[in-house]
This record gives C-alpha cells, sequence and structure tokens, in this order.
C-alpha cells in the first residue's frame, strides 16, 4: 500500500484539524546506529528500568510490527508558564510537579489524538494495519521524531522543535502504509552546554544521552528511600525536574496554551504540602489522579513533599512529621520523616532526640535504621538555644 503525494496533504490537514501541532513522516528502517549507545547505557548501569527492556525492539520496527513501512510522528505543545500561580505564604509551603505533568495525562491526550489521526488513514486504505504508541511503547520516541522531520534531539536528550522547543508531548504511529519521508532535523546546539552546566546532579553526557539513574526526574518517581545526595537538590519539586528545559535557549519565550486539556490546574500542580503527608488514597486519587505524575501512586510524592518541607525549613510540619515518624506503618515514610526532623529543627531539642530514639528503638529494617541513626545523630549535634548557652 501506498500513499499518494495528495493524500499524505491531506493527512497533513487532518492532523491540524484533530489538533495536532506538527506530524512528520519517517522510514521504518531500523534504528540500528543507536544499539551499540544503548547497549553501553546498560552496560554502564544509566538506564533507570523505565525504559522497554529489549534493546533489540527498541530499534528493529520489525520486530514489533509486520512489514513497516512507515513511523508517523506527531508532536502536542504543552504550556510552560502557569496563568495564576499560587505563591509561597510561610506555613502553607507548596510544592511543585514539572511542566509534562500538568493538566490530564499526555498519554491520554496522545492516545485520543492518534486514535482519530487513525480513523482518517483507514478510511482510505481499510486494510491497512497500525500501532500507535506513546512513550511507554518500544520505540524511542526522540529517534522517531528526529527522523520524521519534527525536530533534533539535544544535548539534554529532549527533542527540540522550532516552533516549541521541548515542551511538546510525542507519539508514533507505525503502519504497513508506505508514504513519502520527511528529511531528518540536523542537530542544532551548536556550542551551547547550559543544559548540561545547569544539572545539578550531572547527569547529562553532552551528547544527548544521560546517565538516567543521576536524573532527578528520576529520583523523584523511585519508590524507596531517596538517596541523600538528591535530596536537597529536588528542592520543593515533587514529581519530575524541568532545569534543563529552563535553561534551554530554544524554550526562551515559549509558552502555548493550545490545548484545553493540558491547562494545569494550579492546586494540583502547586499543591500545598502538609496536607499531603496524610492524604487517603481516595484524596490523593481526586487531586492528582487525572495528572502523569500520580503514575507511581501517592507513597513516593508523599515521601518527596517531606524532602521539600525540610527543604522549606518548615518548622510548622514539625508536629505532623513526629505524627510521621511514630504512627505512620510504611517504614520509609518514617525514616524520611526522622530525616526531615533533623534538617528542620534548628537547635537541640531534648524531647525530640528522645522522640527519635524511642523510634529508632522499635525498628527492624535495616535502611530505616541507617536513616533513623543519621537523624538522631544530627539531632544530637545540634547547638543549644542562645538562652541556655
Amino acid at each position: 500500500m501506498k500513499a499518494t503525494a495528495e493524500f499524505k496533504e491531506r493527512v497533513i490537514q487532518a492532523a491540524k484539524e484533530i489538533g495536532i501541532d506538527k506530524i512528520g513522516f519517517a522510514s521504518a528502517e531500523p534504528f540500528d546506529h543507536m544499539e551499540a549507545s544503548l547497549k553501553a547505557q546498560k552496560a554502564a548501569g544509566h538506564t533507570t528500568g523505565f525504559e522497554h527492556p529489549i534493546i533489540e525492539e527498541r530499534i528493529y520496527p520489525e520486530r514489533i510490527f509486520k512489514q513497516p513501512k512507515t513511523i508517523i510522528a506527531i508532536a502536542l505543545a504543552y504550556p510552560s508558564q502557569l496563568k495564576d500561580p499560587l505563591p509561597q505564604a510561610k506555613g502553607e509551603r507548596r510544592g511543585f510537579f514539572s511542566r509534562a505533568s500538568w493538566g490530564i495525562d499526555y498519554h491520554d491526550v496522545l492516545r485520543q489524538h492518534m486514535n482519530q489521526l487513525v480513523e482518517v488513514l483507514q478510511a482510505e486504505f481499510a486494510e491497512a494495519h497500525f500501532k500507535p504508541m506513546v512513550d511507554t511503547g518500544e520505540l524511542m520516541d526522540v529517534a522517531t521524531a528526529q527522523r520524521a522531520g519534527l525536530g533534533f534531539i539535544g544535548r539534554n536528550g529532549l527533542l527540540i522543535t522550532e516552533e516549541f522547543g521541548s515542551y511538546v508531548y510525542l507519539g508514533e504511529i507505525i503502519t504497513d502504509i508506505e508514504f513519502e519521508t520527511d528529511e531528518a532535523v540536523p542537530f542544532g546546539c551548536g556550542d551551547c552546554y547550559r543544559c548540561v552546566e545547569a544539572c545539578p546532579t550531572d547527569a547529562l553526557l553532552g551528547d544527548g544521552r544521560l546517565n538516567g539513574q543521576r536524573c532527578l526526574s528520576y529520583q523523584t518517581q523511585t519508590k524507596g528511600y531517596m538517596p541523600q545526595e538528591y535530596r536537597r537538590k529536588i528542592t520543593h519539586v515533587i514529581y519530575g525536574c524541568d532545569i534543563c528545559q529552563l535553561v534551554c535557549p530554544y524554550n526562551q519565550g515559549k509558552d502555548f496554551h493550545l490545548h484545553p486539556e493540558m491547562e494545569p490546574d494550579p492546586e494540583a500542580v502547586q499543591p500545598l504540602l502538609k496536607p499531603m503527608l496524610q492524604m487517603s488514597n481516595r484524596e490523593f486519587k481526586n487531586q492528582f489522579g487525572h495528572m502523569a505524575g500520580s503514575w507511581r501512586g501517592k507513597k513516593p510524592l508523599q515521601r518527596n513533599a517531606i524532602i521539600a518541607l525540610a527543604n522549606f525549613r518548615d518548622q510548622t510540619a514539625l508536629p505532623q512529621l513526629i505524627e510521621l515518624l511514630e504512627k505512620d506503618p510504611r517504614p520509609m515514610i518514617r525514616g524520611t520523616a526522622a530525616w526531615a526532623i533533623g534538617q528542620i529543627q534548628r537547635y537541640y531539642n531534648a524531647v525530640l532526640v528522645e522522640c527519635v530514639a524511642e523510634q529508632l528503638a522499635k525498628e527492624t529494617e535495616a535502611e530505616t535504621i541507617e536513616e533513623m541513626e543519621k537523624a538522631l545523630e544530627t539531632l544530637k549535634n545540634k547547638r543549644l538555644p542562645r538562652a541556655n548557652r
């Protein structure tokens, strides 16, 4: 099945009417030039486990689709600025979700747009086959989008488009319809290394690859204890990280509000931190369930909220943190609460020292014992209040 140039133009026009901001057509040839790099990244321990596990299926479209001819890549632009940001008030500190998690879960939004596009394609080619994918699929979204002419892969590993910068969601459709393909976009970062230099954990390798284990976005999504070296560096962000996007020259002045379903609810993307600490599952689902940032569940975000309160040095949170320390059934939350108490408390307080010591004596899990021992040592080494010196 081969599409005419006229039909390709009709598809492009239909994509615009559907609400797709960019569309491109790539060959379904293997991405075998990336094989050595992907295997090296895995061997170096730079992968996160969120990637599709079978490298060959990521780079050989024929492994996941019978007789692929074309990969249609699409991009939807999302906002980078809140229209009505909420202020930080003492005693009512707020966290922050990264921009890619604003609005309704982008996986659902992209699937809806791609399903509409598939209907257009099927109207012309009833016997054709299609496999739509968002980033949970096998193929690499950025590699496909670059080949399809949507943009280039920047030093931060993100696709950078001329119109929207890197503030785009990506999806692709593999099909056995053969389209005339578009030209790939050449690398456009030149000598700029701003993202590499700005990354607080040195996660970016400078050539479009990253050490995913060191990426703050990944660290906010893990389920266990967050290593101490990353806790201060997430500041008050409780999901994701935007640093490498914020400093990118291609993103300056880029803020598009083209899709109502992507508009953020300020109370959801800038949530009050203290109410998150003892939020029920129902409350969590009601406030965050529609967002991509909820996919790992409540516990990682509660852990991150505790860390954010510690980074704010919010003393008004101490009563709730003590309650978590003593009553929360989850060891990781108890241990993180102990750490936060040690960070927030300014002076030596015998009552807090005794509180943590008593809880430590009850713990049985090795990591939690270690966390509480460190927190106890921190509290014991605090200075006495000025009046007691």
